[in-house]
């Protein structure tokens, strides 16, 4: 086996060993691998190798993958900050944003000829630019979603701060799901963990993985 096929395979027993460990099954997880700044032609490995999920951060990157890898059945996930003047043509490719975070987006998502699906973004730091609602802000921006046509509200997505431990970030978000289920009891998915702490994102609920690095390697150097 190629050296991404074992990585694949190791996260994938990984993700069977923590489901396990919480009482879970690894039929409830969606693993998502994020092909930031790797070709093309990694995807279309990861494909080979059964992947049906890709996450991509940078809009003018993904656009050109996805219009290069038309395949059946790869669904595309943004994962990154979503600028609005960007946001319509990511629309065009993507299967779910990951980055709702403000009602000026939500507008410029607006659609009643498609639908696409979607999560908010939590900001679970008090640094306003790392992207994401403040909780205090969370109620209100999903009624703005749910109000506005072509959008389908999964759920919740968060990034674990750096300088804490990631399990108690996550049951923070796992928290505040509850409170977007009394708004809309269908949204309930969480989109939480990455290479590092994905276990301790399944402990708490997560359903939807976004794994990089552990399953791509490093990036490549870029010029």
């Amino acid at each position: 086996m190629s050296q991404l096929a074992d990585r694949l395979a190791a996260v994938r027993a990984g993700i069977s060993d923590a489901a396990a460990a919480a009482g879970r099954s690894p039929d409830e997880l969606t693993t998502i691998v994020v092909t930031k700044f790797h070709p093309a032609s990694l995807v279309r490995e990861l494909v080979e190798l059964g992947v049906r999920d890709v996450g991509e951060n940078r809009h003018q990157e993904a656009q050109a993958k996805a219009a290069e890898l038309a395949e059946p059945g790869l669904r595309w996930h943004f994962v990154g900050q979503l600028q609005s003047k960007k946001a319509r043509q990511v629309r065009a490719y993507a299967s779910v944003i990951h980055s709702i975070d403000r009602t000026a987006l939500v507008d410029v998502l607006r659609s009643e000829e498609s639908s696409v699906d979607c999560f908010v973004q939590l900001n679970l730091t008090e640094d306003p630019g790392r992207g994401g609602v403040a909780p205090a802000e969370l109620e209100p921006l999903v009624e703005h979603v749910l109000a506005t046509p072509g959008l389908r509200l999964l759920g919740l997505m968060a990034v674990a701060p750096l300088d804490e431990p990631a399990r108690p970030a996550f049951a923070r978000v796992r928290e505040l799901s509850e409170r977007v289920q009394r708004l809309a009891p269908e949204a309930g998915a969480l989109s939480m963990g990455m290479s590092h702490d994905y276990a301790d994102a399944i402990a708490e609920g997560a359903t939807h993985l976004r794994i990089g690095t552990a399953i791509t390697g490093n990036r490549p150097e870029r010029g």
